[in-house]
């Protein structure tokens, strides 16, 4: 395979060119495994990135949650399409009907309409996830009829996770670590920071001036969304290499019934446009993507300062894992994961939209846009818009900034005039201005 010698020095490049800390990525193809590892873990102790290290993996998680779930549908103790009330009875949102009428599917696939960013921190005991639930009753809006949209929910999850566990018995962590961590042979993956501190775990850094982020866990009512967990990217491989093999780990163990990958690949929900890079659609628990003509799923992670990347294409037997602790990470990840892709799958993924050179003007509105985390200030300004976003709650990593964005081609996608983190923000509006869409259908407030 002609990546496993170039992949240390294209990560090593990839790293000091966007400004990030510390990397690694693994690549298997088959049964071969390429790992590299470049920087460190924290700048303040100048501890070394190794192939091992622990990333923050963030929503890549849900991947994982999403599989205790099928686990349950295989052995009939889940209907995907009934209400979530059947197995978690205390499962609500601020409206009734929607309470009763959302379903398993709706949540795996973000359609359950409701507000998905609620990081209300309920403690450190075992009924951490209990208690968000609880939470979201009194304090999930519901933003659109359950299955009429897509808006990316993290609640959602949260409800997934207490579902497992309660049709399994324990908790989220507890079941997940029974059914799918130790079955499938993981081996550098933390559920806990006290877990984490006996691997070379990562700390996230935030800001242009690479900032130790302050708080390295976030609450663990968000565990099953991904507030928690830690992995070294050998074991997001592993994840992936079960998925392709239709559900059997390396040793022959089977994690998941038969087919079930496939059926998690169906599309669920298809998202509004924003380019070809982003993903199409959303099957059970997958981002689905389409570059060059070939299938592509996966998920993406991210917490203050860390992000993950996790891609596979079956066609091709490949997984890719790629993590940062901070810098431009969103543009590393790119330039890494594009010549993995081409040098792996042949496989050439389509470059993220820049501003035009002479964009047309943009259809002026007004407005302001809020979910529990961020509110969004939008007005007309210079053939554009200007937008002006302000992070709500005690879990932020940024400050309120404000940027110019126009439009996209004739379309109605509108593109960031300058760049975060390396690349070009993209948002649009739907339902005549009704939302602002980021991958959240954010309403207008």
């Amino acid at each position: 395979m002609a990546l496993l010698p170039e992949l240390q020095p294209l990560l090593d490049e990839a790293a000091r060119r966007h400004g990030v800390p510390g990397a690694a990525a693994a690549v298997g193809v088959g049964g071969e495994l390429a790992e590299a590892a470049t920087g460190v873990v924290n700048r303040d102790t100048g501890v070394e990135t190794t192939h091992d290290s622990v990333f923050q993996i963030g929503s890549v998680t849900k991947v994982w949650t999403a599989a205790l779930v099928m686990q349950l549908v295989g052995e009939g103790l889940v209907d995907l399409d009934a209400p979530v009330r059947r197995y978690l009875p205390e499962f609500g949102v601020l409206d009734p009907a929607a309470s009763e009428a959302v379903t398993v599917r709706q949540l795996l696939a973000h359609t359950g309409g409701f507000d998905g960013d609620l990081f209300e921190d309920t403690g450190r005991g075992d009924d951490a996830v209990g208690r968000l639930v609880a939470f979201m009753r009194t304090n999930a809006r519901q933003v659109a009829p359950p299955g009429a949209l897509f808006s990316y929910c993290n609640s959602g999850y949260v409800a997934l996770g207490a579902l497992a566990a309660r049709l399994r018995g324990g908790t989220w962590e507890a079941s997940l670590r029974r059914h799918v961590i130790a079955p499938l042979g993981v081996r550098h993956m933390a559920l806990y920071a006290e877990e984490a501190v006996l691997f070379r775990a990562a700390a996230g850094h935030i800001g242009a001036a690479g900032k130790l982020f302050a708080r390295w866990q976030l609450p663990q009512s968000n565990a099953p969304a991904g507030s928690t967990p830690s992995a070294a990217m050998r074991e997001l491989v592993r994840f992936g290499r079960m998925f392709l093999a239709d559900g059997v780990a390396e040793d022959g163990t089977r994690i998941l019934p038969a087919g079930t990958f496939a059926a998690m690949c169906e599309p669920q929900a298809t998202l509004p446009d924003l380019g070809a890079r982003a993903a199409y659609g959303w099957g059970l628990g997958l981002m689905l993507f389409d570059w060059d003509g070939v299938p592509v799923v996966g998920h993406d992670g991210s917490t203050p300062g860390q992000r993950t990347c996790w891609r596979m294409v079956p066609d091709r037997d490949v997984v890719v894992a790629i993590t940062t602790n901070g810098g431009d990470a969103p543009a590393m990840i790119d330039e890494v994961l594009d010549a993995v892709l081409a040098a792996t799958a042949g496989i050439t993924v389509p470059a993220r939209p820049t501003p035009p050179a002479s964009p047309a003007p943009a259809t002026p509105l007004t407005g302001r846009f809020a979910s529990p985390a961020a509110v969004f200030e939008v007005r007309p300004a210079d053939d554009g818009l200007e937008v002006t976003y302000t992070p709500v709650g005690d879990v932020k990593d940024d400050e309120s900034r404000t940027m110019r964005y126009v439009p996209l081609d004739a379309g109605p996608v509108l593109v960031g005039v300058e760049r975060d983190e390396g690349v070009h923000p993209l948002i649009t509006f739907l339902q005549d201005g009704r939302y602002l869409y980021n991958t959240r259908a954010i309403p207008r407030a």
